[in-house]
């Protein structure tokens, strides 16, 4: 068996008041972080808690009113954090979502938050997952903190990383290359990975990779336009990839991807581009394989290789 280099973590998600959608409380065990989430019905039991009342920083997150499909955030801080939550809260009427960032011990001094929040603004932007509503972006090198407490700082939003897309905002992640590089099929950031491809009767292609969990159609894959089908549950995000310009109309029977996009699973990326409900595991073929082998023949062998590396 190897060894990796990292570790498992606990993170401790508490239902407060025992519900899914009301307020929940994250921690990651050993860490003094204290993360608070609520939707807009529970947000007055968020801002009652005594642990919001203290130094630290906060997001409000939500569907983005100007580019369908997205989200928009808006990243503060605060010396009390449930009142400058409740004054930004009222100012923005897109957010769904409320999550605040303090610690256990209240140790966190304003100067960490400001770090942490002009830090947290920087990596955002940085990732471009989401849209920031925040109208500037603080000047880290004006948040001087001891090299100590730059290097706890760090720590602390490493640990942010990882919390965050637990409770479902995955805002500091960073693109996949596939993306980051506008990468075609030939692409040198992607011409040595494994990429799966569909190849339809109509002539329709397209080609696609796998990085960290996301399915990347890459540009100049094609889509068909129009298979007959009345509707089918990948209809609303063809209809925003044409929208927003993702999807361009090259003929009249199909579209081509004007840059890469990830998709949550195969079988929405092969729902859109054969334009019906579609099982991805068996339409994606893994590109240059004699056999035609499928994305989930594919995923079996790799788990069969692990298994035996351990």
């Amino acid at each position: 068996m190897t060894i990796d280099e990292t570790f498992g973590r606990t993170i401790q998600l508490f239902l407060v008041d025992g519900k899914p959608t009301g307020l929940r409380k994250a921690t990651i065990h050993g860490w003094t972080g204290l993360l608070f989430v609520s939707g807009a019905s529970a947000f007055g039991d968020l801002t009652a808690r005594d642990e919001v009342d203290r130094t630290g920083v906060y997001i409000l997150a939500g569907p983005d009113p100007v580019t369908a499909g997205t989200t928009r955030v808006y990243i503060g801080s605060g010396n009390s954090v449930a009142e400058r939550i409740k004054q930004s809260a009222v100012r923005r009427d897109f957010w769904e979502t409320a999550i605040t960032v303090t610690t256990s011990d209240d140790d966190m001094s304003k100067g960490h938050a400001e770090y942490l929040e002009a830090r947290l603004i920087e990596q955002t932007a940085n990732a471009g997952r989401v849209t920031l509503d925040n109208g500037t972006n603080p000047d880290i090198g004006r948040r001087r903190l001891p090299e100590a407490d730059i290097a706890n700082m760090e720590q602390f939003l490493a640990n942010l990383r990882i919390i965050l897309p637990v409770i479902g905002l995955d805002m500091l992640k960073p693109q996949p290359k596939a993306i980051s590089a506008k990468a075609s099929p030939t692409s040198p950031s992607v011409s040595d990975e494994v990429q799966f491809e569909i190849r339809h009767k109509s002539g329709v292609s397209a080609m696609a990779v796998e990085e960290d969990g996301e399915f990347i159609v890459l540009e100049g894959s094609e889509a068909l336009k129009d298979a007959g089908y009345a509707y089918h549950h990948n209809r609303p995000l063809k209809d925003k990839l044409i929208e927003e310009g993702v999807l361009v109309e090259i003929a009249s029977d199909r579209f081509r991807f004007s840059k890469p996009w990830s998709f949550s699973s195969p079988s929405a990326a092969a729902g859109v581009v054969l334009d019906r409900q579609s099982n991805g595991r068996t339409e994606w073929k893994v590109h240059g394989s004699a056999e035609k082998q499928t994305y989930h023949d594919w995923q079996q062998a790799q788990a069969a290789k692990q298994e035996a590396a351990e």
